[in-house]
């Protein structure tokens, strides 16, 4: 029996793994999107599962104090999360979101093997200390740091790479125009959020323990061959994924528009909008690409990017965006400047953040975690009330606080996004007050041993 006309339809903005129109039947829909988050598991797991305890690992076994320890967890997270912008670059520009992924996992993957070498060869890593002499700790050496930190920047590297292009490949397996396909689209982005936060969940928990009771060559071994197990599951999927063209980064565009605005700095800007470039002067292939936005009278600086140079007469203009800009294109440079002061509030937030795996750890290492007479947990494991939050919060939110704000607030959506960030900043300064009490309380507890 034939198949409807529908399961053979070809996606005119997607391709296979050939470079063909890709097929909707052959290519993209869950079975694509579950390897890719097969593969964003094994990240979060492996990443998180390095990071959360290697506080201890460098104040118990490098023998580095808790300031520099504490320095070098928040350095490795942040230069994690600093190269997406390169991993980002990267894909939309030269390699696209499936060799970047492909190439970043490698990396971390290679990061973490060295990793797991360290704490295997006894001669990479300082000898235990002298019980008999008190304070008898001899720290690394300088090459012993070096591996480490190749190791550790390495795996940042992988990570940055992998996180900037798998959320988007993932939904790129659905096509947004089909009404059946946005709604999966939207219920993968619910899936990578908890799947995420469930490899979290084991790396606090299972990772921690075994790298504490088994050692740490059991507990980064593991981290390497999740690490592994997620890039063969990723690769596998080859065959069934849709690739979508290149467009090029938002921070071209940019830089671009800056660039433009920046040459014409001395030219006086039209009375009439209407005189300036936009997405209508544009060939028509170009104008299918952009969307007109209205005009908006702030960083009316940019505008001067779309100003139309005597010397391109006749209509007929060089679309060099270095030198020319739509007039989209600068308003949509102006858009991501508005949100600069809401991005600039996470700062803040992320710097909360960094504690729980830092001086959080340090905290919980001098603290009584005895369940019965046998059992301890695991320093770093306390991380996980913060993993367990978001597990129970988030349908917690959406079931019951929501509704509840919706009718309160009379806005459908409950509490919107800038009032979701405004409370959990204000729960953020809770949290430190509370960091802050507990601390107090430790050192008092100290003082009297």
């Amino acid at each position: 029996m034939d198949l409807p006309q529908t399961q053979s339809e070809t996606l005119p903005d997607a391709s296979d793994y050939k470079g063909r129109p890709a097929d909707r039947s052959k290519t993209g829909g869950w079975i694509s999107a579950a390897m890719i988050l097969g593969g964003e598991v094994m990240e979060r797991l492996t990443t998180l599962g390095i990071a959360v305890n290697l506080v201890t690992y460098l104040t118990g076994t490098m023998h580095l104090g808790n300031a520099t320890s504490a320095n070098t967890v928040t350095n490795f997270l942040g230069t994690s999360f600093m190269l997406c912008l390169l991993g980002g670059f990267v894909a939309d520009t030269f390699l696209g979101r499936y060799l970047t992924i492909a190439i970043f996992a490698t990396v971390q993957a290679t990061g973490v093997t060295i990793l797991t070498t360290s704490t295997v060869i006894p001669s990479l890593r300082p000898p235990k200390c002298n019980a008999e002499i008190e304070l008898q700790c001899i720290p690394a050496s300088e090459k012993q740091l070096l591996l480490l930190y190749t190791a550790l920047y390495l795996t940042a590297l992988g990570t940055g790479g992998l996180k900037s292009s798998v959320s988007g490949f993932g939904s790129d397996q659905f096509d947004d125009s089909n009404k059946e396909e946005r709604v999966q689209m939207n219920m993968f982005f619910n899936w990578f959020f908890f799947l995420i936060s469930i490899g979290s969940l084991c790396a606090v928990t299972v990772l921690v323990y075994i790298q504490d009771n088994l050692g740490r060559q059991w507990g980064y071994g593991i981290c390497a061959g999740a690490i592994v197990l997620g890039l063969i599951v990723f690769l596998s999927g080859t065959k069934r994924y849709r690739f979508k063209k290149l467009v090029g980064s938002p921070l071209t565009q940019i830089a671009a528009v800056f660039v433009a605005a920046w040459r014409k700095r001395h030219l006086e800007l039209p009375s009439e909008t209407s005189l300036l470039f936009n997405v209508d002067d544009m060939p028509i292939e170009g104008r299918k690409k952009k969307q007109m936005l209205p005009h908006s009278k702030q960083f009316r600086f940019l505008d001067k990017a779309a100003i139309k140079d005597s010397e391109m007469d006749g209509g007929n203009y060089e679309i060099n965006k270095w030198k020319l800009a739509t007039l989209t294109d600068a308003e949509e440079v102006k858009m991501v400047i508005r949100m600069l002061p809401i991005w600039a509030t996470t700062i803040m937030f992320w710097t909360v953040y960094a504690q729980m795996t830092t001086f959080s750890v340090s905290q919980a290492t001098t603290m009584d975690r005895h369940i019965g007479k046998s059992f301890q947990i695991p320093a770093a494991s306390l991380t996980v009330f913060f993993v367990g939050s978001i597990l129970l919060t988030v349908p917690v939110y959406d079931r019951i606080i929501a509704p509840i704000a919706a009718r309160l607030l009379k806005n459908p959506q409950g509490l919107t996004p800038l009032q979701r960030i405004g409370v959990g900043l204000v729960f953020s300064i809770f949290a430190m007050v509370a960091a802050a009490l507990t601390e107090i309380k430790r050192l008092q507890a100290a003082r009297h041993l």
